[in-house]
């Protein structure tokens, strides 16, 4: 893992640990041992998010339909910043993120090649698919994250992209086209409306966007980058979800100043030692007004 944190003047830490290392790995094995032993949790959290907000995107009169009448054509996910397709992995299938720790951290998985983990995998997968799974892209600069989430038929489609610094490719545009909900569990810190707008160009009905994000920062600007498409961010103001453990003393001092930089109080979460994340949840105006998000969780 890397630590890579630039100091203040006062000797405070400038950012938080970074975890490149793990994402340049062939398998998730380095990812799960990791952040497994940080109790990261925030795919977890999102696993019942999404599961219940897919029934209801992208569909007009999904807006005056009553709580319980959902439902209509499988939903096809973008989800950013998706490394190894774990998100894609708990969507569609019968299994928990603690089940994946166990997994990718026993001695069985250790002893196998990248290629023999891939092949296990596949098995494992197939034997848990859920019969309401929908096909799920995966957009991630990490290219080795990407081929394995394909090659362990986690994604549909995958594409190591940065659209931070370019515009999505022919491919990864039609890919996306049939996009209903784009996921963003982990990620946010690093990505602006540039992310998302080339990827709402053309939509007749644009879809929504459920992002957890850490209360270390703002989502400020992805979400007027995102009303510029007349769509609007709710956030969910009466709970936070625990992402994972700090790595020692110095990270904890950087959450404590940054989230009340934010303008939100850390006691209770982050002084308890965790790094806390908030949902964001963009769709058009109408659905809001008739569904407020408090509603749909």
């Amino acid at each position: 893992m890397t630590k890579a944190r630039n100091q203040h003047a006062s000797g405070t830490p400038a950012q938080m640990t970074r975890f490149d290392d793990i994402y340049g790995q062939p398998d998730p094995r380095a990812y799960f041992s990791a952040l497994g032993a940080l109790g990261y949790r925030t795919p977890h959290h999102a696993q019942s998010v999404f599961r219940r907000l897919l029934p209801l995107v992208g569909f007009p009169e999904v807006a005056e339909r009553p709580a319980g009448q959902e439902g209509g054509p499988p939903a096809t996910v973008l989800d950013i910043c998706c490394s190894y397709g774990i998100n894609a992995a708990l969507l569609n299938h019968h299994v928990t993120l603690e089940e994946l720790y166990d997994r990718y951290t026993s001695p069985q998985v250790a002893r196998l090649t990248t290629a023999e983990l891939i092949e296990s995998d596949r098995e494992y997968y197939a034997t848990r698919r859920r019969p309401d799974a929908v096909p799920v892209v995966g957009l991630d600069i990490a290219t080795p994250a990407i081929a394995y989430g394909r090659a362990a038929g986690l994604l549909d489609a995958g594409f190591a992209e940065n659209l931070e610094v370019a515009p999505p490719t022919t491919a990864l545009y039609r890919a996306t086209r049939g996009t209903r909900l784009i996921t963003v569990t982990g990620g946010a810190s690093f990505l602006s409306a540039r992310t998302f707008g080339p990827l709402l160009e053309g939509r007749l009905e644009p879809p929504w966007v459920a992002a957890f994000v850490l209360r270390t920062g703002s989502y400020q600007n992805i979400a007027d980058g995102l009303a510029l498409w007349g769509l609007t961010t709710e956030k969910d103001t009466s709970r936070t979800y625990p992402q994972r453990r700090f790595t020692d003393a110095d990270e904890q001092r950087y959450a404590l100043a940054a989230v009340s930089a934010a303008g939100d109080d850390p006691r209770g979460k982050e002084t308890d030692g965790h790094f806390h994340t908030a949902l964001h949840l963009t769709r058009p105006a109408a659905h809001a007004v008739a569904r407020p998000l408090h509603t749909l969780l």
